[in-house]
């Protein structure tokens, strides 16, 4: 029975497009060749930042992340950054009484940035406040901590395989595999994916039906 319901963040519940129209103002190339180089290193199974090396080799990426944040040209995450499914979503889960807990990549000011839009969540983190990211054992570890359940009870929500799918897997966790965003489209129908994800997702909205469905067949 899931008792807690973990989501990961970007290209789950947030949209990444401005992140990297950011980025490629900032790099002073237009925003189309920064996102044609993000789907190259992706389907090569790299993390998206390799695609700024590509445009400034020289550029240390954290380097120029806290010039950014500087000039007040840094993070922001808006309401209109959520995918249309997300507060609908977490906000049916709630209802059933699950745990919802958003924990995933990025810098304790995006956890800062998601907190203040005040979804309905029991828990936000990220990476940058508990001083480990994903695909680290040690993330999910945290995971189950924020969780208050045991990792069958957990489920993880993620679109990347390599980081949220095989390594939540791994840590026993069960997991949702979302068809969004490069990663999740790019590897929605290979076969590793289908077998270490309990199940395969288009909207977020479905879950609150799915686990409904899960308790009565338990309680009859």
């Amino acid at each position: 029975m899931i008792e807690t319901i973990v989501f990961d963040v970007g290209e789950t519940l947030t949209k990444d497009d401005r992140y990297w129209t950011s980025w490629a103002n900032w790099l002073k190339v237009p925003s189309h060749t920064l996102s044609v180089l993000v789907g190259a290193v992706v389907a090569q199974g790299r993390d998206g930042k390799d695609a700024l090396k590509l445009v400034s080799p020289d550029m240390d990426v954290e380097s120029a992340e806290r010039a950014r944040e500087g000039a007040g040209r840094g993070e922001h995450i808006g309401e209109a950054d959520l995918y249309p499914d997300v507060r609908p979503a977490l906000g049916a889960l709630h209802k059933l009484g699950i745990r919802v807990v958003i924990a995933g990549n990025g810098t304790a000011r995006a956890a800062e940035l998601l907190r203040d839009l005040d979804l309905p969540a029991d828990a936000v983190a990220t990476s940058g406040e508990w001083g480990v990211a994903k695909p680290d054992p040690a993330f999910f570890a945290k995971v189950l901590e924020v969780s208050q359940a045991g990792p069958a009870e957990t489920l993880y929500v993620g679109d990347h395989p390599a980081h949220d799918i095989f390594p939540a897997r791994q840590a026993g966790l069960r997991t949702a595999h979302l068809r969004r965003g490069p990663w999740g489209h790019l590897w929605a129908n290979d076969p590793a994916v289908a077998e270490a994800a309990d199940c395969q997702l288009d909207s977020l909205t479905v879950l609150a039906a799915m686990i409904s469905q899960r308790a009565a067949a338990v309680r009859a």
